[in-house]
């Protein structure tokens, strides 16, 4: 009896849910369009321009088929946002060109730009991130995450659709990397793993605030870096070493590191940033 009741209660949740598309839907799209806009992760060749349309125009069809899905939370219409994210899809490509290029040219292991793009998870999830944040810029809901937590999974890379993540960036290696939703990055910034761009409270009456850092252009955050808080700015072409805790400002052009002396045990092991 009691299974029976509990089988009722499923049902009406997923009689009155509201219909959204599914992560797997979300997912087997962008691998499509990713496809499509890079010949190194596509597992086929294309035969002719008309074909290479063929299939552009397929993905338009599941594009909006998402949107429809969830048509009376868009500010607008689906069909209109369809539109507004294609008509930016070439200057992601472009962006995303030019990421390819900071990653081989920022990693001496890189051996070609086909390597860096099939294979390099910072590449990955930086390119499923600028299309997140197209949709999330153009105010669509669910997409912008489901897509960047599918990143998230396959590349341990956790980037927020709401960042905001100027030319050339380039992760290193990757993994455990975080960068909060309301953190600015300039151009030619260079990030490696264990990095964490993140707020000072996670208290939810911030929610609305700036709570993550500023990284001007030309700057590199070593491995396990930690940068916390909404007004701190880190200056153009600084190095941030491994393993610092910032919250305050660094000014332009600093070096930032964490120092370990060792010392006779009696007097300790003093450490400074």
């Amino acid at each position: 009896m009691k299974e029976q009741q509990f089988i009722q209660q499923l049902f009406r949740a997923h009689r009155d849910s509201r219909k959204i598309p599914s992560p797997s839907e979300v997912c087997s799209w962008l691998d499509g369009l990713l496809t499509v806009m890079f010949p190194e992760l596509a597992n086929r060749r294309y035969r002719s321009e008309r074909e290479v349309g063929q299939h552009y125009q397929q993905l338009k069809l599941e594009l909006f088929a998402l949107l429809e899905k969830i048509e009376d939370l868009l500010p607008t219409a689906a069909e209109d946002l369809e539109a507004a994210f294609l008509d930016e899809l070439p200057r992601n490509y472009e962006l995303l060109q030019m990421d390819a290029d900071a990653i081989m040219a920022g990693d001496p292991a890189a051996v070609s730009r086909t390597e860096v793009i099939r294979t390099y998870p910072g590449f990955r999830a930086i390119a499923v991130f600028r299309l997140a944040n197209t949709f999330h810029r153009l105010g669509v809901p669910l997409i912008p995450r489901i897509l960047t937590e599918h990143a998230h999974g396959v590349t341990g890379i956790d980037i927020h659709p709401g960042a905001a993540v100027g030319e050339r960036f380039c992760i290193d290696h990757g993994t455990g990397v975080v960068i909060g939703e309301t953190v600015e990055i300039g151009n030619n910034v260079k990030i490696y793993q264990g990095v964490t761009l993140g707020a000072l409270s996670v208290r939810k009456e911030y929610a609305k605030t700036k709570r993550h850092p500023t990284i001007e252009d030309n700057v590199v955050i070593y491995s396990g870096a930690t940068i916390l808080g909404g007004e701190t700015i880190i200056g153009h072409d600084s190095v941030i070493g491994g393993n610092v805790w910032i919250t305050r400002s660094v000014a332009p052009g600093s070096r930032v590191y964490y120092k370990s002396v060792a010392q006779p045990e009696a007097e300790g092991t003093p450490g400074g940033m």
